[in-house]
C-alpha cells in the first residue's frame, strides 16, 4: 500500500471511532475532575485510546478470530451482546440524543414541554425529534445508496477542521479557572477517568472494527497476515492520536469552562455553551449541522451493521425487517433521555469491559499458553464473574459481601482475580502446545 492508502486508512479508522457521541464525555470528566484533571485525563485516553488500539492489533495478531479459542456458544452470546450494545440499546440511540441536545434543542424554545401518554411521561420536543431522526435513518438503512457515502466523505474532512479550530481556540482562548474536583475525581481521579473511558464504547466497537479494516485490506490485495498486521497497526496509530488530540483538548475545555458549565448533566451542554459563547450564532449553527450528519450517519452504519449481522445468525429474518426493528427499537430507547441512558448504560459497561479487556490480554498470550484453549475459557469466566460482581455494584446492589477485594471501592474487583488467572494459566503445563486459533 502506498502512503496516500496508509493515511487514507489511518482516517477512516479514526472516522470509524469519531462519534458524535465521543464528543460528550471529556468535556462533563474535565469539569467534574477540576485540579485532578490530569490525572482522570490520562484514566480516560488509557480506556478510549490505548485500549481500542491494542484491541484493534490483538484482531489483526488473531486474524479476526479473537474469540475462535471459546465454545460457540458463548463467542456468539458475547458478539451479540457487543451488537446490542453498540446497537439497539445504548451507542445508536445515545447518537441520536446528542443530535438532539446540541443540533436542535439549543435551537427552540420550550425544549422542557412534556405530555403523559399512558402514564409515561414524554418530552414533546424529543420524541418528535427522535421519531423524524431514525425515521430517516431507518430509509437510509432500507435503502442505502451513493448518497450517504458522498455525505460522509465531506463530513469527516469538515468534522477534523471543526474540531481543530476548536482545540486551537482552547488553548488560545482565555478560559475561567479550573475549580475543584467534585464526587470520586476528589480521591479517584485516575480510576474514575478510567471507567468514564468505558462510555466511548470504543473498546467493544474494535472488536468489530477490526475484522472490518481486515477485509478491506484484503480486499486492497493484502493477503498476508503480517503484512495485514503491518498496516492495522499504522492505522490504528493514525486514529489513535487523531482521537488523542481531540480527548485531551475537550478535557481542557471541559476543565476551564466555568460558569458555562453549571447545571450541565452531559458534555453536549458544556460544549455547546462553549461554542456559542465563542463564535456565536453562526459557530453554533455550523456544530449543530456537523454534530447532526455525524450522528446520522453513526447511526445508519450502526443500524446496518447490527440488521446484517442479526440477518446472518437468523436468516429466516430479512435484513429490512431487522433494519426497521433496529430504527424503531432505536427510537424507543431515545426517549429515556441523554442523561439517563449513560446512567444506565454505566453498570452494563462495567459489566463487559472486563471481559473484553481479559480476551485482548490472553489473544496477546496465546503462544504462551500451553493450554490456550483452556486459557482463553478460564480467564474470560473469571473476568465475567468479577465483572458482573462490578455491574451489581455500579448498579446499587448491596454487594458489601465483597467489600474486601481490592479495586472494589473502585469499581474494579475483577482486575486482581483475573490476572491472577492469567498467571496461572502461563505456569500450567500440556502434553502438546497449542499455538493456533481455530
Amino acid at each position: 500500500m502506498s502512503l496516500t492508502d496508509t493515511l487514507g486508512l489511518g482516517f477512516m479508522t479514526f472516522a470509524f471511532f469519531l462519534g458524535a457521541g465521543n464528543l460528550i464525555f471529556p468535556p462533563l470528566a474535565g469539569f467534574l475532575a477540576g485540579e485532578n484533571m490530569p490525572l482522570a485525563m490520562i484514566g480516560f485516553l488509557l480506556t478510549a485510546v490505548s485500549l481500542p488500539l491494542i484491541t484493534l492489533i490483538a484482531v489483526a495478531k488473531a486474524q479476526g478470530k479473537v474469540m475462535g479459542l471459546l465454545p460457540a456458544f458463548a463467542a456468539t452470546a458475547f458478539a451479540i451482546a457487543i451488537y446490542i450494545i453498540i446497537g439497539p440499546a445504548f451507542a445508536a440511540p445515545r447518537a441520536g440524543l446528542v443530535a438532539y441536545e446540541m443540533g436542535f434543542k439549543p435551537f427552540i424554545e420550550n425544549s422542557e414541554q412534556t405530555f403523559t401518554l399512558a402514564g409515561i411521561v414524554f418530552n414533546s420536543s424529543q420524541l418528535l425529534y427522535t421519531l423524524v431522526f431514525f425515521g430517516i435513518a431507518m430509509m437510509l438503512s432500507l435503502f442505502p445508496g451513493k448518497l450517504l457515502d458522498s455525505v460522509g466523505k465531506v463530513l469527516t474532512p469538515i468534522m477534523i477542521v471543526l474540531l481543530v479550530g476548536l482545540a486551537l481556540s482552547v488553548l488560545i482562548l482565555p478560559g475561567s479557572d479550573v475549580g475543584q474536583a467534585v464526587g470520586e475525581y476528589q480521591s479517584h481521579a485516575l480510576v474514575k477517568g478510567i471507567l468514564d473511558g468505558y462510555n466511548t464504547m470504543d473498546a467493544l466497537a474494535s472488536l468489530i472494527f477490526g475484522m472490518l479494516i481486515i477485509d478491506i485490506l484484503r480486499k486492497k490485495g493484502v493477503d498476508e497476515p503480517k503484512e495485514q498486521t503491518k498496516y492495522l497497526i499504522r492505522a490504528a496509530l493514525i486514529a489513535a492520536a487523531g482521537l488523542a488530540f481531540v480527548y485531551i483538548s475537550l478535557f481542557f475545555l471541559g476543565a476551564s469552562a466555568g460558569e458555562l458549565a453549571a447545571g450541565a448533566d452531559n458534555g453536549g451542554v458544556i460544549l455547546t455553551n462553549y461554542v456559542n459563547s465563542q463564535f456565536g450564532e453562526l459557530g453554533q449553527i455550523l456544530l449543530a449541522a456537523v454534530v447532526t450528519l455525524a450522528c446520522l450517519t453513526t447511526v445508519v452504519g450502526l443500524v446496518s451493521a447490527c440488521a446484517e449481522y442479526f440477518n446472518e445468525l437468523m436468516p429466516k429474518l430479512s435484513y429490512r425487517l431487522l433494519a426497521v426493528v433496529m430504527s424503531v427499537s432505536c427510537a424507543i430507547v431515545a426517549n429515556v433521555g441523554l442523561a439517563e441512558l449513560i446512567k444506565i448504560s454505566i453498570p452494563v459497561l462495567v459489566t463487559i469491559y472486563p471481559v473484553a479487556i481479559a480476551l485482548v490480554a490472553v489473544t496477546y498470550l496465546t503462544e504462551r499458553f500451553a493450554k490456550p484453549e483452556l486459557a482463553h475459557r478460564a480467564v474470560l469466566s473469571v473476568a465475567l464473574f468479577f465483572g458482573i460482581i462490578d455491574g451489581l455494584s455500579a448498579a446499587g446492589f448491596d454487594m458489601s459481601l465483597f467489600s474486601g477485594m481490592p479495586l472494589f471501592a473502585e469499581g474494579m474487583a475483577w482486575l486482581l482475580p483475573t490476572a491472577v488467572a492469567i498467571v496461572v494459566c502461563l505456569f500450567i503445563k500440556g502434553s502438546t502446545q497449542q499455538t493456533a486459533v481455530n
